[in-house]
């Protein structure tokens, strides 16, 4: 069983959290897992967690386990990615999975973390309603301009799911480990004063680090009025630095920034101008999945240019933008992805025009696609 400081860690978790043994036996949930699933504490614990699967993965389950302790090998084990849960009422529920083993636990034990993203679903099926909307009408209203821009950020934002989760479970699993040993320095005899000090200071610094992760999420992510302040983009850039940088690690792909230190001050609203950069940079991992994850790499450069504008770049080392989509890159439902609605371009191109600039592609120095923001200094004017 999890010590009272896990105990109270887990309960503290707004997503599901199970454990379980080598077996596959659960041993500990929190309440967010009662809450998802249907099932009492007492319910769950000593079943099979196969029984939290649809088929095919519920019959397939014990395979996946044996061959990890077996072989060291995980099915998900150490990665994250979308799965659907079976809950009591025999409803199927979709949840970003991420699954861990236990650090030092022998024999194995392992965590799940579990959250819901059916709202984001939802979000993915109003994006699809705004776009049969906008084709059979000749103009779209500024109003429905206002909501396809949210609805993006959060379908931008589901998509860098198992980046964010990774970054979010690693101070969770850091507080895990302290607490473990807060609890072996207060069984010492006397107790580990000083050790346990340091453990507290790290569990607490630990925890505005998880804050602060979901902070900027919920910044970029939340519906909020247009504001237009005075801003850096160079500072822009470095707050969704933290965001770029995870959903780089989860697409295997070297990211790298060249910003400039002293960039003049422009009217922005920077939930826009981010919107437009997780955008370009989610375009450009996507045009690397091709290439072998050693070569894959993605430069966002800031500067000033010769009329004093300030620009951000996001450029990367693809098979670059098809020649027969080049002249309708920004037009509405031009896409040439499998999936994707082709809306995220002309839609970026819209916010920078809004602010009285400008969203430009040219073929990059060696290779691939660069695409440039561009804001002139002039336009300080926030109406």
């Amino acid at each position: 069983m999890p010590s009272e400081d896990a105990k109270a860690l887990m309960e503290a978790a707004t997503d599901a959290v199970i454990l379980i043994d080598q077996t596959g036996r659960i041993y500990a949930v929190n309440h967010a897992a009662e809450d998802l699933f249907g099932y009492t504490q007492a319910e769950f614990i000593g079943s099979d967690v196969s029984r939290l699967m649809p088929e095919p993965d519920h019959s397939a389950h014990a395979g996946y386990l044996a061959r990890y302790l077996q072989t060291g090998i995980g099915h998900i084990i150490g990665r994250g990615r979308e799965v659907r849960v079976l809950r009591r009422d025999g409803s199927l529920v979709p949840v970003a999975l991420s699954v861990g083993r236990i650090a030092g636990s022998a024999p194995p034990r392992f965590v799940g973390f579990l959250r819901d993203v059916s709202e984001q679903h939802r979000a993915m099926a109003a994006i699809q309603n705004e776009r049969d909307y906008a084709r059979e009408s000749e103009a779209v209203s500024l109003r429905s301009q206002s909501r396809l821009m949210a609805v993006s950020r959060i379908a931008t934002m589901g998509e860098m799911a198992a980046g964010v989760a990774h970054e979010v479970n690693q101070p969770l699993a850091a507080i895990t480990n302290y607490a473990r040993a807060c609890e072996r320095f207060i069984a010492a005899d006397p107790p580990a004063l000083d050790d346990i000090r340091d453990c507290v200071r790290e569990i607490a610094s630990e925890t505005r680090r998880a804050a602060d992760i979901i902070r900027d999420l919920r910044n970029i992510v939340k519906d909020k009025r247009v504001e237009r302040l005075s801003a850096n983009l160079s500072d822009i850039v470095r707050q969704v630095q933290p965001l770029l940088e995870a959903d780089a690690r989860a697409h295997d792909t070297q990211l790298e920034f060249a910003l400039a230190e002293h960039l003049p001050s422009v009217m922005l609203d920077n939930a826009q101008i981010q919107q437009v950069l997780l955008n370009l940079a989610r375009n450009a991992m996507e045009a690397l999945a091709t290439k072998s994850p050693a070569t894959r790499r993605i430069l966002i450069s800031t500067r000033t240019d010769d009329q004093g504008a300030v620009e951000v770049s996001v450029s990367d080392n693809g098979p670059g933008v098809d020649a027969c989509v080049v002249d309708r890159l920004f037009d509405p439902f031009s896409t040439t992805k499998a999936s994707g609605g082709g809306l995220g371009l002309a839609i970026s191109r819209t916010i920078t025009q809004a602010h009285g600039g400008s969203l430009s592609h040219h073929p990059a120095e060696h290779g691939g696609a660069c695409f440039t923001i561009h804001i002139p200094q002039t336009h300080s004017d926030p109406a």
